[in-house]
């Protein structure tokens, strides 16, 4: 494998940006240093970038989906009703997983990897991933409560803060909010503690990552590009 592309592998940079690592002289392979992209690294050399042992990463899948309304955010149903595991089925060899939870009729952006590591670090509160959602509203909202929503305030499971929120049409029953919170249906809650029913929520960014071209119901794979963002976001 060229030594840009274990770099790349490795979760470092994209391939070219991992060039410019190596002519910097900053990646040594055997405690020598190599300043040549092409140079083919050899099973059982070791390859360090700033001193740091680099392991390429094999066979790891990252999926983007744009989750259907209705379907289970989950490896399999007691309740035989349909998982986003049956939307990929047949699809992906490997055994891959969702990271975090979209509700039963909640749609929108949801990953899913094989790659632990990372599956943990996005998981994890202290990483504050960023998430947009799309709120549609049975009635129009009071300026007062969007105010409030914008400002923060607690529920019976600790304070709630919203990084942004603002309405989108001219209802103003449809608002966009972004939030780094994971807990339990917490956008759902937040309106509900103020009278107003969610009818339909819709994640629409996730950690750098938007439903552009992707239809609902649809996934594909991310490019290296995306894989190397993800992995520097967290």
């Amino acid at each position: 494998m060229r030594l840009n592309k274990y770099l790349s592998h490795s979760g470092i940079a994209s391939r070219r940006k991992a060039a410019e690592i190596i002519k910097n002289k900053q990646v040594t392979v055997n405690n020598e240093i190599i300043d040549h992209p092409a140079y083919e690294v050899k099973e059982g050399d070791v390859v360090r970038f700033n001193g740091k042992i680099l392991k390429p990463e094999k066979n790891l899948v990252y999926i983007l989906m744009n989750k259907p309304k209705n379907v289970i955010t989950s490896l399999d149903d007691e309740k035989g009703r349909k998982t986003v595991m049956d939307l990929v089925k047949n699809k992906v060899k490997e055994r891959i997983y969702p990271v975090g939870r979209l509700d039963y009729p909640t749609t929108g952006l949801l990953l899913l990897t094989n790659d632990g590591d990372l599956t943990k670090k996005l998981s994890h509160p202290s990483h504050n991933v960023p998430k947009v959602y799309e709120v549609t509203l049975d009635k129009k909202i009071k300026f007062s409560d969007l105010e409030q929503i914008n400002k923060g305030f607690d529920l019976e499971d600790g304070h709630v803060k919203v990084d942004w929120i603002k309405i989108v049409n001219e209802s103003g029953k449809i608002l966009n909010l972004e939030i780094h919170m994971g807990k339990n249906r917490i956008v759902r809650r937040i309106f509900e503690n103020f009278g107003y029913k969610v009818i339909k929520l819709d994640r629409i960014y996730y950690a750098g990552l938007t439903k552009k071209g992707l239809k609902r119901g649809w996934f594909r794979h991310l490019t290296e590009k995306e894989i190397i963002m993800l992995k520097h976001f967290v």
